[in-house]
């Protein structure tokens, strides 16, 4: 990967610029009911560059659900923690190894593609009533372990799974995070071993992640004075305006 990125932490203006979009890709994201990790790639990206945008996220990230693990972790369900990366794991790893063979095109073609392709699938998987045996959920995780070592905002198939295994309340809250955990630090790891991420992208993913703490509490003001239903729209209209953006980025 060649793309040259700004080096956030060199200028205070960018630094600030950095803090307003985690910030508000937060607040954005608590509003929507689904995963920051689905919209912050859209506002990062005129920033850190497309190919450094999945190591970048990666990061910020790790620090956000790392702090639901701490918080849940009587909570977590090993049995599935388990089921998901007996097969996870590999795939994700073959995921991320993928990604850092791509181009830069080739980057923004798939995630502005898998952008848009969440909206229609948050809507079916929310609807959708399945129940999966234990060589389904294994298979499940298999296929999230690809996707999720390319992709972000994979969250909504990973809770829709294990929805689907009988994992609800609290216990769902800390299960999702520790997967995601697991999956993003060996994500991190493969990325530095093969120079897709370097000191100034980590530092700059930390600072994301920092960033997006407080736009939770933010978001649960704002809930309070929103019509239901408004704010998932208008999270929706962000995700698919942030994919064609992404898309236009292509050079056919």
């Amino acid at each position: 990967m060649n793309e040259a990125f700004l080096i956030l932490i060199a200028s205070p203006s960018q630094l600030i610029l950095a803090c307003l979009v985690a910030f508000s890709a937060s607040v954005l994201g608590g509003l929507s009911g689904y995963g920051t990790s689905l919209v912050l790639p859209v506002f990062l990206v005129p920033l850190v560059g497309v190919t450094n945008v999945i190591p970048v996220m990666t990061v910020a990230m790790l620090l956000n659900n790392s702090s639901r693990v701490i918080a849940f972790w009587q909570d977590i369900q090993w049995l599935h923690v388990r089921h998901i990366l007996i097969f996870g794991l590999p795939t994700c790893i073959a995921g991320a190894y993928s990604y850092t063979l791509l181009s830069a095109d080739w980057i923004a073609l798939l995630l502005g593609t898998f952008l848009l392709a969440s909206v229609p699938l948050r809507r079916i998987l929310h609807k959708a009533q399945f129940r999966f045996s234990t060589i389904t959920e294994l298979g499940a995780g298999a296929v999230l372990g690809f996707i999720n070592g390319g992709m972000s905002g994979t969250g909504v198939i990973l809770i829709s799974i294990l929805m689907s295994v009988g994992v609800a309340g609290s216990a769902l809250v800390a299960t999702d995070a520790i997967i995601a955990v697991t999956m993003g630090a060996v994500k991190i790891i493969l990325f530095g071993n093969f120079a897709a991420l370097n000191l100034e992208l980590a530092l700059t993913g930390l600072l994301i992640g920092l960033c997006t703490t407080p736009g939770a509490f933010v978001a649960r003001i704002l809930l309070e004075h929103i019509l239901a239903g408004i704010h998932a729209w208008f999270m929706e209209l962000i995700v698919i305006a942030g994919a064609i953006t992404l898309l236009s980025r292509v050079h056919w």
